[in-house]
Formats: C-alpha cells, structure tokens, sequence
C-alpha cells in the first residue's frame, strides 16, 4: 500500500510536525496528485496563528497549503481532463469551508478538485507551477467575481475594452497575476512598485509603473489617469486600500476597490506566548481600519469589498481560469508562471523555515519547497 505524509497542525496553535498520513483515494470530481514542489503563503502561517478566528471551521488535526504542482497518479468518477501520469498544477482547498484535510497542500499526495487543476506544459518546471494557484485565485476572485470587479473574462485575443485598471502592488505574487490577467482580458494596467521591480511589472504587462513610497505617487496615479476610463482597483498590502479610494474619488469610472489584504497585519502574532498580548491591539487596528476605510469610501463615492481568495472555487469564475484560460495560455506562452520560485530545500520539514523566511520579506518572488 502507498505510504503517505503529511506535515500536521494537531490542534489550535500548535506546531508543525511530520507524520503519517492516510492515502486517499479520489473522489466523483477529484484528481490524486503525488506533489512534486510546494509554495508557500502568508495565510499558510496566519493559519497557525490566528486560524481560529480566520478560518473557525477548520476541523484538527489538519493540513494547510494551497499551492501545488505534481503528477496525477489517481483519477475520480466523471473525470475526463486528466490522465494517469499528467502534470499538473492545482489549488488545494484543505483550508476552505466544507473540505477535509486529504485536500491539504502540505503533503506527499493531495487530492485536488479537477476543475481547479490545469495541466501543465513540458518547459514549466513543477517549481514555477507552484507559485500559481493561490496567488492566481486571488486575483482572478477580485478581477472576474461579479460582487467584486466584475471585469470581463479574459481570452486568447481580447479586445481593448478603453478601460484602465489600476493594480496597487503589482509585483506581489497576487499582483503579478492580476496584470497578466487584465491585460489578457482587454484592460489597460496602471500599477504599483518599488523602482527595482518596474521592468518586471512592464513586462508582465503594465502600461506604465509608479514608485509607492514616493510621496508624490497619489498625484503622480491621478494626473495618469486622467481622462481615462477607469475600471476599478485591486488593492494589495497594507494601506493600499486608502490610497487606492482616494485616487478614485478624483477620477472618471468605476469607482470600485477589491482589497486583498486587511486594515492592519497580523504577522505580529504568534502562535504561543505573549498572543493575547499582540493579539489584542491588533484586531483593535482592525476594527478602527475597516471603520475609517468605510468612512473614507463614503467620502469619495467609492465602493469597497474584501477579496477572498478562494470565492471562485464556488462560482463560474474557477473553471473559467484552471479549465478554459490557464491550460491554452501557459502552454502558448501567454501567460508566464509569476512571481519567480526559490528554492528554500527538499522535505516537508523545510516549511517551517519557508514560512519564517516569508515573514522576514521577499520581494518579486515565491518561496518554494520541493518534495
């Protein structure tokens, strides 16, 4: 019998450990993938932190990952996309309400949805078809979901739709696929970066970047954006959402923000000792940043929403990406697997330290273990 492992939350707060994990068969719908390469997210490690007030549905012991890239070695009733033996790169919903820890990205063999997998071409290593899933979900879940943006879908050959989207953020592993993502779908892209990463974010598409920590970078965006028609935000990091509403409070469009990130971080807080201690003022800054976020909407007629990254799992928009986008335009060349992996090691153990290189800060890039 196939042997399988798994790198386990036991209970609330508690640490990683690798273990043993049962082998689990496909079900109607679902592809087993033996997982070749893992990325890591920092909602990898709220989890661990703060996962009972994030996601209080979680059932322990449980396996948080989203991202993988590996090979299908099982198929489930009704599926027709994959074969045995197919590269692929999937989100793994472990971490979503109603789904098991079997789905869980942090071990050797996760069961995948299928219409959340795409296969993969030859030349995209499984290192570089890790970095998509979660980081892709996010942003096409803020671009294409009809309470969010509600852009049009993007195609093989859009048409320019005379409408500019503006990305705060733009060489975040979410920004990143926004870009390729909006342009693919006819939009003109503004964006976001520190000067080092404005070839980058050019490249992937952006018509034209803007330094954040400049000071003049408000006025610099509006003065841009004058006399277009806007398409709305997305908004990613912290403060990019007050940045973001006041720009479109002086412009012409749709004034609509689809924020990724919360008023203030909980990267702070950790999992053990000295929790409450971190954890209190935190979600006070919460709660007075979703208030004078509110307040600073309503003054410039200017809608706001949350981004969840995993909403099109439930809707339309998930199939249109991993089924009909993702497969053509990677294998075409469209779409480049974004930002780029590195390496942290080989082994499930390695994660742990994946996760705390993360939190000291990457830029323009993805962490990324290999199994």
């Amino acid at each position: 019998m196939t042997e399988n492992t798994a790198l386990w939350l036991n209970a609330k707060r508690a640490d990683f450990t690798v273990a043993p994990a049962p082998y689990n068969e496909p079900l109607a719908g679902e592809i087993l993938v033996r997982v070749r390469a893992i990325a890591v997210n920092p909602m990898d490690r709220l989890i661990q932190s703060v996962g009972d007030l994030m996601t209080p549905w979680i059932a322990y012991p449980f396996v948080a990952g989203s991202d993988v890239a590996g090979e299908v070695v099982a198929i489930g009733q009704g599926v027709t996309r994959f074969a045995i033996g197919d590269r692929v790169l999937g989100y793994a919903a472990g971490a979503d309400k109603g789904h098991r820890a079997a789905e869980g990205a942090f071990q050797a063999y996760v069961v995948l949805k299928d219409y959340m997998s795409s296969p993969m071409p030859d030349h995209l290593s499984f290192e570089a078809g890790a970095v998509l899933p979660l980081a892709l979900s996010t942003a096409a879940s803020g671009l294409f979901e009809q309470d969010l943006l509600a852009l049009d879908h993007p195609s093989a050959a859009p048409r320019a739709k005379g409408k500019t989207l503006l990305i705060w953020g733009g060489s975040t592993s979410v920004g990143s696929n926004a870009i390729q993502l909006a342009v693919a779908a006819g939009y003109d892209v503004i964006t976001t970066s520190s000067p080092r990463n404005f070839g980058y974010v050019t490249g992937l598409g952006a018509r034209q970047a803007f330094d954040y920590n400049s000071k003049s970078v408000i006025a610099d965006v509006i003065n841009a954006l004058r006399g277009r028609n806007l398409a709305g935000a997305l908004a990613v990091g912290q403060g990019s959402a007050g940045k973001c509403i006041t720009i479109l409070g002086a412009c012409e469009g749709n004034r609509f923000v689809a924020m990724a990130n919360p008023p203030a971080s909980f990267d702070n807080v950790p999992a053990g000792k000295g929790r409450l201690w971190h954890l209190a003022p935190t979600m006070a800054r919460v709660i007075v940043g979703g208030i004078a976020t509110a307040f600073q909407a309503r003054r410039n007629g200017v809608k706001t929403k949350m981004i969840w990254g995993s909403a099109l799992l439930n809707s339309d928009v998930g199939p249109m990406i991993f089924d009909g986008f993702l497969p053509r335009a990677l294998a075409e060349g469209r779409f480049v697997a974004s930002p780029q992996p590195i390496v942290v090691g080989q082994g499930l153990g390695l994660i742990a330290e994946a996760l705390a290189r993360q939190l000291a800060g990457v830029s323009a890039a993805k962490l990324v273990v290999t199994l």
